[in-house]
């Protein structure tokens, strides 16, 4: 009942982030203790989830299961596709607050607003 209320009972305590169940704050607490159960055969690469070793075997594999229906295009991962997606919708969820420049992924925002900070891109 927690997913349809949005109650989040279970919180880390070295970052805040808040879950529903025990078992899903158990898997993120192996982010801050480094602990990675699962290991990949092929070329050792290890994992804190199942999903993440999934994902990975996919560079060995060749598999790419997501398909742009509007060009055919594959993907290994889920969230390449959404990205992608945007480019024939025009969509450009990110949005810079001090000028017009505005992207699809929020990690070209963080780099954009580095320029407005005067932050060093690289180091």
């Amino acid at each position: 009942m927690r997913i349809h209320s949005g109650e989040r009972p279970y919180m880390c305590e070295k970052c805040g982030f808040a879950c529903n169940k025990s078992s899903t704050l158990k898997t993120h607490m192996r982010t801050h203790s480094g602990e990675r159960l699962f290991k990949c055969e092929v070329c050792g690469h290890a994992c804190n989830k199942s999903g993440n070793l999934k994902n990975h075997m996919r560079m060995h594999t060749g598999e790419r299961p997501y398909i742009c229906e509007v060009c055919g295009k594959t993907y290994k991962l889920r969230d390449n596709l959404k990205t992608h997606i945007m480019k024939h919708t025009g969509e450009r969820p990110y949005k810079c607050e001090i000028c017009d420049y505005s992207c699809t992924r929020s990690c070209d925002l963080k780099t954009h607003m580095k320029k407005h900070t005067g932050e060093r891109l690289y180091k």
